[in-house]
């Protein structure tokens, strides 16, 4: 299963240095949310492979900006 996501989504992502390939794979390709605040700071479980942009360090932990991400976790839950 691909996941879409909207095409103005995508246009603010365009700085994915992977190819926008967490939308390939039902979700294996994603790092595992651990918490999301407000709908906005979205927490996740392990560190991306390389660099992101979207991806920053908090504390002991990583927060993922990604508007793929954020758009993917509201509507698909994953």
């Amino acid at each position: 299963m691909a996941f879409q996501v909207g095409d103005e989504t995508r246009r603010s992502a365009s700085d994915c240095p992977k190819g926008f390939r967490c939308l390939e794979g039902a979700g294996t390709n994603l790092c595992p949310i651990e918490d999301c605040v407000g709908g906005e700071v979205h927490f996740i479980a392990c560190r991306a492979e390389g660099y992101c942009p979207y991806q920053r360090s908090f504390g002991h932990g990583w927060l993922c900006a990604c508007p793929v991400r954020k758009e993917l976790y509201r509507v698909y839950h994953v």
